[in-house]
């Protein structure tokens, strides 16, 4: 048997610095390339950001699917009917999928019929169970995933939801009518599944082919364990660090709230790295609570610039109520920082008292309580976090490298291959 498989890695979202879900199908592609030859089907709008790369890299094409007759009409029509909830109009330009799918399916059977071969297809983007895919027609072992959906939403954040616009969840039943018409979840060799939600969201029936893996993953060589920052005290403000889209979702009022309920007992100084739509509401509240001084917005970051945010502060901070994943997280571990989220969705199977504080997703008041005795902690008891941080990045080299993820989907695909 041929021990360097010629893999077919389809990832819908892929580029360097393009977000988290592009960077997880970049990820993939750059890694795996760098051992195997590796036929990558992707959509168009990423050409530019690969190409800056140089890839591909001494081996098969990278293959490009033009859908923006479609997604692009789609994308904006999306972002005019919810011009504050980025997740309503990533479901609603999501649809995209099913016509990218059926466009790529068709051009790799003509592919193949023209010569080329593939050992193993294996699609990591989407890493929604709502996107089946054709690539089964192929008539090669099919690996999906790492896949991380079916999360519910949180009780008591009833604002927060509508804001977010959840009806349009009822989506994902689309998905599920298009994958038992073309039989994607039946022909599955095996499924890549990111967490206890996940796996119930995939019927009883194909459970047996689940193996678990999460989506996300670390670069090891870009967040490095540094020694903490000097305690915090009197003179040497605590130094939180939020990273992420700002939508509402993501819940900063609350950090806020613990802030302004802690300013006369800990100095604090919060960066908050990224932007979004609720940008500009979200800094003229923090000036109506008084904490202009104490909250630097940063906007958008590299992957480098968040790394040096992480360095530069003791603590990690995460008041999203609906997590589906948490790569930041582990990005804040790998650099050994304690992490402080609520835990629902995936921080609740990544945080944990021995790396952080995973608060119960009681509702607002619930959560603003949970970060403010954190908090509080943190000041109180620096070096019990510090080794907090410590067992963190532990765990990032253990779990969560890229390099092991790879390596791990390469001895998968041997064993489907037999």
């Amino acid at each position: 048997m041929n021990d360097s498989p010629r893999i077919l890695l389809m990832a819908y979202q892929c580029g360097p610095g393009m977000g988290s879900v592009s960077q997880i199908g970049w990820e993939w592609y750059s890694r795996l390339a760098a051992q195997q030859p590796v036929t990558l089907v992707t959509h168009v709008r990423n050409r530019e950001a690969i190409s800056r790369t140089g890839a591909p890299w001494n081996g098969p094409e990278i293959v490009y699917v033009d859908t923006e007759w479609f997604a692009g009409p789609l994308y904006r029509l999306a972002s005019k009917i919810f011009p504050k909830s980025q997740h309503s109009v990533f479901l609603v330009s999501s649809l995209d999928f099913f016509i990218f799918d059926y466009v790529a399916a068709k051009r790799l059977k003509q592919m193949a019929r023209a010569g080329a071969r593939w050992d193993v297809a294996h699609m990591v983007t989407p890493v929604s169970t709502s996107a089946p895919t054709r690539l089964h027609q192929l008539g090669v072992p099919m690996l999906l995933g790492p896949l991380n959906a079916g999360l519910d939403s949180p009780r008591g954040f009833d604002e927060i939801m509508r804001t977010e616009s959840t009806w349009l969840y009822s989506i994902r039943y689309f998905g599920r009518v298009v994958d038992w018409l073309i039989g994607s979840s039946r022909h599955a060799t095996l499924f890549l599944t990111a967490t206890q939600a996940t796996i119930r969201s995939i019927s009883p029936r194909h459970r047996k082919r689940a193996v678990s893996m999460l989506e996300n993953g670390v670069d090891l060589t870009r967040f490095t364990p540094t020694g903490w920052p000097a305690p915090p005290s009197a003179d040497n403000p605590l130094r939180l660090l939020f990273v992420g889209r700002l939508i509402p979702f993501k819940a900063l009022p609350f950090l806020f709230e613990a802030m302004a309920r802690l300013r006369d007992e800990i100095p604090m100084r919060l960066t908050i790295a990224g932007d979004g739509p609720m940008e500009q509401e979200w800094k003229e509240m923090a000036v109506s609570m008084g904490l202009a001084e104490q909250v630097d917005f940063v906007g958008g970051q590299t992957l480098d610039q968040v790394s040096a945010h992480m360095r530069a502060a003791h603590v990690f901070c995460l008041p999203s109520v609906r997590e589906s994943g948490g790569a930041v997280l582990i990005e804040a571990m790998a650099s050994a920082r304690p992490v402080i989220a609520v835990a629902f969705g995936g921080p609740a199977e990544i945080v944990d008292d021995e790396v952080g504080c995973g608060i119960a997703p009681d509702g607002p008041e619930a959560v603003i309580q949970g970060i403010v005795r954190a908090l509080q902690d943190v000041y109180r008891n620096p070096e019990a976090w510090r080794a907090r941080g410590a067992e963190g990045r532990r765990r990032a080299e253990e779990k969560y490298a890229w390099d092991a993820k790879v390596k791990a989907a390469l001895q998968l695909y041997r064993q489907v291959m037999k």
